[in-house]
């Protein structure tokens, strides 16, 4: 499962997303459409900011726009950044791989075998959908 940190950090990017381009959203604003609070908000724009995910504008007419286009930045990549590696085993993790302490060799390992296939199809889905797509499926989705 995704941390509430990570659900917090993909609605307020869809919310940018959805922005007309080149105008900026304000924190305020995004806490109140997507039920975030505020604080917490401003800690994980922080960090997409660090990340080079977004960009911030000051002064009255400020606030927080993507730094790529929606079609560029993925899920996987916000997740990654969010929460951490995206693998269900540390022996399948592709940057914090660690073997299993409890495992007598990967190539003899039933479980790593099963969920190396979930990991890939999972990291497969996750780097190819985008912020763009998510919002388009939202918006087919309240259209039917």
């Amino acid at each position: 499962m995704i941390s509430q940190r990570a659900k917090y950090a993909l609605r307020a990017l869809s919310v940018l997303a959805r922005a007309p381009a080149g105008e900026p959203v304000q924190i305020s604003d995004i806490a109140e459409q997507q039920a975030i609070p505020k604080k917490f908000l401003e800690q994980i724009l922080l960090e997409l900011k660090r990340s080079g995910i977004v960009v911030s504008r000051r002064g009255k007419q400020g606030g927080y726009l993507l730094l790529k286009p929606a079609a560029e930045v993925t899920y996987g990549e916000v997740l990654r950044l969010i929460d951490g590696p995206i693998a269900p085993l540390p022996c399948l993790s592709i940057t914090a791989y660690r073997k299993c302490e409890d495992c007598n060799g990967e190539a003899d390992c039933e479980i790593r075998r099963v969920f190396a296939h979930v990991a890939d199809a999972t990291r497969r889905i996750l780097f190819e959908a985008t912020l763009a797509d998510g919002v388009s499926i939202e918006e087919t989705a309240e259209a039917v």
